[in-house]
């Protein structure tokens, strides 16, 4: 069964790499960005069921992306990943959640599932009314 849609946007292209590794080590299914304009194209024509976005970026940083994210599909989980301690109390406000990018592959991992809750199991069937 086909897993989650997760974009990755970050303009350092070493731990987009190893991020979409990882993820796709999880079975996830993975799109990269390099930055918030190819992200946000991706996000608008793609069912990406969760983002990982990095706040530090050139141009136009996490915050700016996470808000448009918000505007055009509100329900899609954000998680930001920071090398800074303390993001301002708007962007932790935007996000489901932060991760610090120092933390390891587990931490990613845990929180994305828990954003997205359990995965589904082979016997189940989403009920239609």
């Amino acid at each position: 069964m086909p897993r989650a849609l997760i974009l990755c946007i970050d303009d350092e292209d070493l731990g987009l790499k190893v991020r979409k590794l990882v993820l796709e080590g999880a079975g996830y299914q993975v799109l990269t960005a390099i930055d918030g304009s190819a992200g946000l194209a991706l996000f608008a024509n793609e069912p990406v069921e969760a983002v990982v976005l990095d706040y530090f970026m050139p141009v136009m940083n996490g915050g700016e992306v996470a808000q448009e994210m918000r505007r055009l599909r509100p329900s899609v989980p954000i998680l930001m990943l920071s090398a800074y301690v303390n993001l301002p109390d708007e962007i932790e406000r935007l996000v489901d959640c932060t991760i610090l990018k120092g933390a390891g592959p587990d931490v990613l991992l845990a929180k994305l599932q828990e954003s997205l809750g359990p995965p589904m199991q082979a016997g189940d069937r989403e009920v239609r009314s």
